[in-house]
């Protein structure tokens, strides 16, 4: 089969077509699409814009007969059909033409607009979407409209041989699975050096909490063991010193409230009189700080005060790391009582072989796995590069290399990661998702979509890879689509034996 790609813009005057509208889109047993209209012969086209791939058929259009459009739009983000809205289809020549609007998908990510050309010529055909999931245009000019069936079979020819060797994979299929495709891109590649790291607690992410007095320790959880979960502000445990004849919390409290209320009074009193230059400018001055002190200390001590004791809370969410008290044991004020950790570490630390130290010199970027099969990148979260060591030893062989990576980090403190060192002058190569690359006993191959349901298996040469784009040196070039997410399944579907199918009933 010949397939026209069609390019893009729009406006447009209204004409409802004649005839039946038969609304559906079937499969023949084989899998493929029915063709069934006034033309015989389909002619399908697939479109892209930054948020939407369009994949349309439709029988070729001719002077006078009504065509039916099987219009199939996917959000390009995670891949999805649009399966609400409506899609107006127009055709114009010059500054006039017809429009069409299928007010609904006729199942999920497929309109059906109709239209009933009335001139021959080269026309505009525009689609507008607008649903909740997206709204855009999508224009394609230099569209034919054939005087006659007889003309377009003439214009068309016949299917080419060659179909045999594609792959077929209906977008119905590609609906019902993880499947994304993603353009082939010229991009930066740098030369990398391949190592593991370690994540390292953040400054802050670790808190030691003391006792703000001393008493007698009681556990506020009943489960206030290592490893136990906290959140911000988690009553952790409460000091008491209601049994204590010395130290006596409350006592203490008590004594430093009429203290502060005898100092608010003793200040106010010499301010009246300082205004009226009974008192000197130094008693006013030394009654102040006298108040201002008593405060401060009356403050202090209340500050976290409850009936039953001073509360000791957690300033973070996190974990209990580890715990220096026992419940119903005397503390004395500043000893350690709870250590409270969390898992969201930023700083990572990278180790590298001492046969790179002058590399290590010229360090442009570092990727790193902030989970298990994702890469990210400090330049892509606004991470910096903190330190690299300038020497080793028998402790320690590898020069080590400290990032503060822009993201949180929800992986226990000295968890490894995979590591790659960027360096260099990057140079500039097509690069695709390592998630696209399909290995067969150390030879490569990607899955190229040539349309909306075409597909071909075409091996290629990978190079380096930084994070999770990989260099082709050879097979691919910038702007075709591959599939990144669903190879697999597409490669199946190229062992079935079947030839792809084509056309859609209207």
């Amino acid at each position: 089969m010949k397939y026209i790609i069609l390019l893009i813009a729009l406006a447009v005057a209204s004409c409802q077509p004649e005839g039946d509208h038969e609304q559906g889109h079937t499969h023949d047993a084989g899998g493929g699409h029915h063709a069934a209209a006034e033309s015989a012969l389909t002619v399908d086209t697939t479109l892209w814009t930054g948020k939407t791939e369009l994949f349309v058929e439709f029988p070729a259009l001719v002077k006078g007969k009504v065509s039916r459009f099987a219009a199939h739009f996917t959000v390009m983000e995670k891949h999805r059909p649009v399966e609400k809205g409506t899609v107006t289809a127009s055709l114009i020549q010059g500054s006039s033409g017809i429009r069409n609007r299928a007010e609904a998908p006729s199942s999920p990510g497929i309109f059906t607009p109709a239209l009933k050309p009335k001139e021959a010529g080269s026309h505009r055909l525009v689609f507008d979407i607008e649903s909740p999931q997206l709204t855009d245009r999508i224009v394609m000019k230099n569209v034919e409209v054939y005087s006659s069936v007889k003309a377009a079979q003439e214009a068309l020819g016949e299917i080419s041989a060659g179909d045999e060797a594609k792959i077929s994979f209906l977008k119905e299929q590609a609906w019902r699975i993880p499947f994304q495709t993603t353009p082939a891109v010229k991009d930066s590649i740098y030369d990398i050096i391949p190592t593991s790291g370690t994540w390292q607690a953040a400054p802050g992410d670790t808190r030691t909490l003391s006792a703000n007095a001393s008493g007698i320790v009681g556990f506020a959880m009943e489960n206030l063991t290592q490893g136990a979960t906290v959140r911000e502000g988690h009553l952790l445990m409460t000091l008491s010193s209601d049994e204590l004849t010395t130290n006596n919390l409350e006592a203490k409290i008590a004594k430093a409230r009429a203290n502060f209320e005898q100092a608010r009074s003793s200040w106010k009193r010499k301010k009246q009189l300082y205004k009226k230059n009974i008192a000197s400018k130094s008693e006013y001055e030394r009654a102040e700080n006298q108040y201002r002190v008593a405060k401060v200390s009356y403050e202090t001590l209340k500050a976290g005060y409850k009936a039953g004791g001073k509360q000791v809370r957690s300033p973070f969410g996190g974990f209990v790391k580890s715990i220096n008290t026992a419940n119903g044991d005397y503390a004395e004020e500043g000893a350690p009582l709870v250590t409270i950790g969390t898992n969201r570490s930023r700083l990572l630390k990278a180790h590298a072989g001492s046969s790179y130290a002058s590399e290590l010199d010229a360090i442009q970027n570092i990727f790193y796995q902030p989970e298990e099969g994702k890469w990210s990148s400090l330049k892509a979260t606004g991470g910096k590069l903190l330190s690299v060591g300038k020497q080793v030893n028998h402790d320690e062989p590898m020069i080590p290399v400290f990032a503060n990576v822009g993201e949180r980090i929800e992986m226990p403190k000295g968890s490894f990661t995979e590591v790659q060192i960027a360096v260099g002058q990057p140079g500039q190569s097509i690069a695709i998702p390592e998630s696209a690359l399909l290995e067969d006993y150390g030879n490569y191959s990607v899955i190229v979509q040539l349309s909306g349901e075409l597909f071909e298996r075409r091996p290629v040469e990978p190079g380096m890879q930084n994070g999770d784009m990989v260099e082709i040196t050879e097979g691919l070039d910038a702007g075709e689509i591959v599939v990144s997410t669903g190879a697999y399944q597409v490669k199946m579907a190229s062992m079935s034996g079947d030839g792809p199918a084509h056309g859609h009933v209207h």
